[in-house]
């Protein structure tokens, strides 16, 4: 075993998911765990623990992926937001499907979450939305997102352009602007261990509330 893989498993020494004979000793929420392990996330140093792909596909099946930031997440769903013109927008709104990824790397963690979206009420969008700084709420009118842009003066004068438009004033949520939430449908944990034998633990959604499963590595 290298340097690096004895430091890796070091680093991961213990933190199994406590999971045995598919009965959850922690806890049969996956939403509450998934919190914990962001929670873990934040405290160990990361930056941008919230950081998490979302991979999205046309109708006839061609994907794409991103990074985006997860802003909310609740018992509903994990929420981010974007340019509802956006690539990735226009892809859910064709294919309202979606799987988000979280990867870890210091603690030797990734948590995958798969399910269906849906627009966030406009209420919701925009409570989010005054939160953010004036320039980035002047960014999102100025930015026509995913579209070509033939010079980067032209961004530059339409940022002015809604400066002067927005002075003095408080600038409102875009109507071409806001939220989606992932309703997931299965969410896996991946732990990390020696020898690649990682752990890995996945919950099905069903009308029973959610199915635990163990995984092979």
């Amino acid at each position: 075993m290298s340097l690096i893989s004895k430091i890796r498993c070091a680093l991961t020494l213990g933190q199994g998911l406590l999971i045995e004979n598919k009965t959850l000793t922690t806890t049969d929420d996956p939403i509450s765990f998934f919190k914990a392990w962001l929670k873990e996330a934040e405290n160990s140093g990361i930056i941008l623990p919230e950081s998490m792909t979302i991979a999205t596909s046309t109708p006839q099946g061609r994907p794409s992926s991103r990074v985006v930031l997860l802003k909310e997440v609740d018992q509903k769903g994990f929420v981010f937001f974007t340019n509802y013109g956006s690539h990735k927008a226009q892809e859910l709104e064709q294919n309202p499907f979606t799987a988000l990824l979280f990867h870890w790397n210091m603690l030797q963690r990734q948590v995958r979450i798969e399910g269906k979206v849906e627009r966030i009420t406009t209420e919701e969008s925009n409570a989010y939305f005054q939160t953010r700084g004036r320039g980035s709420r002047i960014g999102a009118w100025a930015s026509h997102q995913s579209q070509e842009l033939d010079n980067r003066e032209t961004l530059v004068q339409r940022v002015k352009y809604f400066e002067d438009k927005f002075a003095g004033k408080e600038v409102p949520l875009p109507e071409f602007w806001g939220g989606y939430r992932v309703v997931p449908e299965r969410i896996e944990f991946w732990q990390g261990k020696a020898d690649r034998l990682h752990d890995r633990f996945i919950y099905e959604a069903s009308e029973n509330g959610w199915e635990i499963k163990r995984l092979n590595p």
